[in-house]
């Protein structure tokens, strides 16, 4: 008798709750939706209790449409820095035995005197070219080719009639960090015409070595940034700017075993690289004449070496006279295949501080000591540069 009653009032409570639910829901779809509806109505509006049953109704959701048009934002970005974009054109001498097609290529003005820098692996020569620059304003102007650097393959030219030149503003590339966005800038059609791309900086590339070759030389700088561009053949010699408009690097091109590797010279090498040109002082470049290997803990582990920092004197073939160039201030200091150089000048090469970059701070004719390891034991070498 007790479990009857229960049930009947398990069963009212429960139809009971079900009631509550529908007509809560129905006052919830009168107040939102019926009411507003109803009160559109001409005949409705006329009434006084609809009219004011509107004027309660809140609006609690309202969306708009924001149109973002990131190309033009793109396009203010490198508005400035694009003026100092230009396009190289190289032109066979008239009576000169040489014959070749006209060539052209990107290049960036770095002062406001018209010096313009453009990657090369290979010098230029005034001797059978003249050169013409174009600028962004439509004007053409002769220019002469000053100076080619063999650490970094970059050419500078001197515009013969500039005056007052658009020029870039180089950011401080020591810190550019991965994942920056880049715009890259080239000019090297027929045509004055720049054009675009978008990335990022990929990657801080501390092996990369401009020698061109499986293995580094002391001669080429190492440690480049990597950016990701289509048609890359379309930018080298350009820059790569950041949303601020500062030169972050410049492009530059390697065919590594028939493949082309695009990379960025940081800003800060090239800052370097132009004072150089302005002074005339390539010549002062010193020569090491080491092939080698960057040691890092993945190749210390691979070759069971005991340290993992250095320059390791290396030849695929393991001969000495293959790792040294012949007569070079390496080969005549006694630098053997195997060695580890881990030091120049008191200075410890490491990933930041890489043999090359090292011995750029020093000049032809200079004496510097070298700290290698051989066999274990550590020495120091002196050799003249």
């Amino acid at each position: 008798m007790l479990l009857k009653y229960i049930k009947k009032i398990i069963f009212f409570l429960f139809l009971g709750a079900v009631i509550f639910g529908l007509v809560g829901f129905a006052g919830v779809f009168f107040d939102r939706y019926a009411v507003s509806r109803l009160a559109s109505m001409p005949i409705l509006s006329r009434f006084g209790i609809f009219k004011k049953l509107t004027d309660q109704v809140t609006i609690i959701n309202k969306t708009e449409q924001v149109v973002i048009r990131e190309d033009d934002s793109v396009e203010k970005i490198v508005s400035q820095p694009a003026t100092s974009v230009v396009n190289i054109v190289a032109l066979v001498k008239e009576g000169s035995s040489v014959k070749k097609a006209p060539a052209t290529m990107t290049g960036v003005l770095l002062t406001n005197d018209g010096v313009v820098a453009t990657y090369g692996e290979k010098p230029f020569s005034n001797e059978d070219t003249r050169y013409i620059v174009l600028l962004f304003d439509g004007t053409s102007h002769p220019a002469d080719f000053i100076g080619y650097d063999m650490l970094t393959n970059l050419s500078f030219f001197r515009l013969s009639d500039a005056v007052n030149t658009p020029s870039i503003a180089l950011a401080n590339s020591d810190d550019a960090r991965v994942g920056k966005k880049l715009i890259a800038i080239g000019n090297a059609s027929l045509e004055y015409q720049n054009r675009l791309a978008v990335g990022i900086l990929g990657n801080n590339n501390r092996t990369f070595n401009l020698s061109g070759k499986t293995v580094a030389s002391s001669e080429k700088w190492e440690g480049v940034f990597e950016m990701d561009l289509n048609n890359a053949d379309n930018f080298v010699g350009g820059p790569a700017v950041g949303f601020n408009g500062e030169m972050v690097g410049l492009v530059g091109t390697l065919t590594i075993d028939n493949t082309a590797k695009v990379f960025l010279i940081p800003s800060n090498v090239v800052r370097k690289s132009l004072e150089l040109a302005i002074n005339g002082a390539f010549a002062k470049r010193p020569v090491l004449g080491v092939y080698y290997m960057s040691v890092t803990k993945t190749l210390a582990l691979e070759l069971g070496l005991k340290r993992d920092r250095g320059a390791l004197v290396y030849s695929p073939s393991g001969k000495t006279g293959l790792a040294l160039i012949a007569d070079s201030p390496a080969m005549k200091a006694g630098l053997q295949v195997g060695d580890i150089i881990t030091a120049v000048g008191g200075q410890e090469i490491n990933l930041e501080h890489t043999l090359p970059s090292l011995l750029s701070g020093f000049n032809v004719g200079d004496t510097i000591e070298l700290l290698i390891v051989r066999g274990g034991e550590e020495r120091s070498v002196s050799v003249t540069l």
